[in-house]
């Protein structure tokens, strides 16, 4: 078993600033390679501090602010125009980042592109589903339509 400390957040595992134990290969072939993890030091805990740090100064206070935002976003459908072929499918595809920003021009919170979860890459024209991490214990679903541009 090895002992890491969280860079950013990974799905099922923990978020910025987290001591986990995981699996020597987990650790050496995904984690660490990726940027994601950092090996445990004495050393590492100041990091480890300044990612909490940071973390706290952006994340979403309250569970009742969570909800808050929660309630806009499911209320408000995205759009996102896209270059697209004649079969509707696009030249490219739709990122967390394109997602972040349609919703801050449609008058919602500014979200954090890592907090948004995209099941399937979004390559064709029409409607789709995005999770996003609001909270640990709170998951908002957006509706993003993409048109043609």
């Amino acid at each position: 078993m090895a002992k890491l400390i969280l860079t950013h957040e990974v799905t099922g595992l923990g978020t910025a600033g987290d001591v986990v134990e995981v699996k020597d290969g987990y650790a050496r072939n995904y984690l660490v390679p990726r940027g994601l993890a950092t090996r445990w030091t004495k050393g590492g805990q100041k990091q480890v501090d300044q990612i909490t740090a940071a973390r706290k100064a952006r994340a979403i206070h309250s569970i009742e602010e969570a909800r808050d935002v929660r309630d806009r976003l499911q209320a408000n459908p995205v759009t996102i125009a896209v270059r697209a072929g004649e079969s509707g499918r696009l030249f490219g595809a739709v990122t967390t980042t394109d997602i972040a920003e349609a919703v801050k021009a449609a008058g919602g919170p500014q979200l954090d592109r890592r907090r948004i979860e995209v099941p399937t890459p979004i390559k064709s024209l029409g409607e789709h589903k995005v999770t996003v991490r609001l909270h640990e214990d709170l998951q908002a679903t957006v509706e993003v339509t993409v048109v043609p541009a």
